[in-house]
């Protein structure tokens, strides 16, 4: 089973001024972090709008990506929903063998029980060949996936080896750091915090910020898995000041303004998601420069 572990960036996707993927600025991007120093990519996550991507569009930027990559990093693929029958199917979508993982959301809106959270994964895990990384995120699926439901998943379930946590909640947290079997992986689903998790067991973090600053965040999250916190907290706070303006008006607003103000791709993004104001872009512009 794949180790996950370290540094991945949850990747954008970047479109243009028509809103169609632009894969000449992808490739550049793909570029950009492995040169980083980004120890895998996740593509077809949040960040990477994959909620206004098409059936076909998904199966070309996953294709586009891992075919960029050559095997240089392992290539983690978003497949989530709140159908469970329909992501198994899903799964038929995409050329696994260009895949090393799957990235999972718990079911988002219809708001199972920890129950149905269990069986839901039990059933996905059942029917996928690769390794799979459960992901909570109460504040977008509106459920919390309980450390008791990670827990049981982590020691029962052969291929779920990690889980990306973003609940914000450092107790659950700790809890599923204290009590996970040998080899699964906990990582951060928040940059702000993720040198405090680190500290406390955690294995690395699915980010944001590592799109516009691979090398830094990167090498921070090396810093802390090593041991170095005084190194690590030098390039820590001053990350936090940019990481603190990138959810201010939705994700992946905030990241695609840092990533324009940086040269490396537009900002452009797909209805209902807008740019970020005025306001906020120009006090962004200010910190990152």
């Amino acid at each position: 089973m794949m180790n996950f572990k370290g540094t991945a960036p949850a990747i954008i996707t970047p479109f243009t001024s028509k809103g169609e993927v632009d894969y000449k600025a992808l490739g550049s991007l793909v570029e950009y972090w492995i040169t980083g120093g980004v120890d895998f990519l996740v593509v077809l996550g949040t960040t990477g709008e994959s909620a206004t991507l098409d059936k076909q569009e998904k199966k070309e930027v996953f294709e586009f990506v891992a075919t960029q990559v050559k095997g240089r990093v392992p290539v983690v693929l978003g497949i989530g929903g709140n159908n469970t029958k329909e992501i198994i199917e899903s799964l038929g979508h995409f050329d696994l063998s260009m895949a090393q993982g799957i990235l999972s959301v718990s079911p988002y809106y219809n708001k199972p029980t920890q129950e149905g959270i269990y069986a839901h994964y039990s059933a996905f895990a059942a029917e996928c060949p690769l390794p799979i990384i459960l992901y909570n995120v109460p504040g977008r699926t509106g459920s919390n996936v309980l450390p008791s439901t990670t827990l049981k998943l982590a020691h029962e379930v052969e291929n779920i080896v990690a889980v990306k946590e973003a609940s914000g909640n450092m107790e659950q947290i700790m809890q599923i750091i204290a009590e996970k079997p040998n080899g699964f992986n906990v990582l951060s689903g928040d940059d702000a915090i993720t040198l405090p998790l680190l500290a406390c067991g955690a294995d690395g973090v699915i980010s944001v910020v590592a799109n516009s600053h691979p090398r830094e965040f990167s090498n921070m999250v090396k810093f802390a898995l090593a041991g170095k916190f005084a190194d690590a907290r030098e390039l820590h706070y001053p990350l936090l000041k940019v990481i603190e303006q990138l959810f201010l008006e939705g994700n992946p607003g905030g990241i695609k303004a840092v990533m324009k103000i940086k040269g490396l791709c537009g900002d452009n993004m797909r209805l209902p998601l807008v740019n970020i104001s005025e306001g906020l872009y120009e006090k962004i512009e200010r910190i990152v420069k």
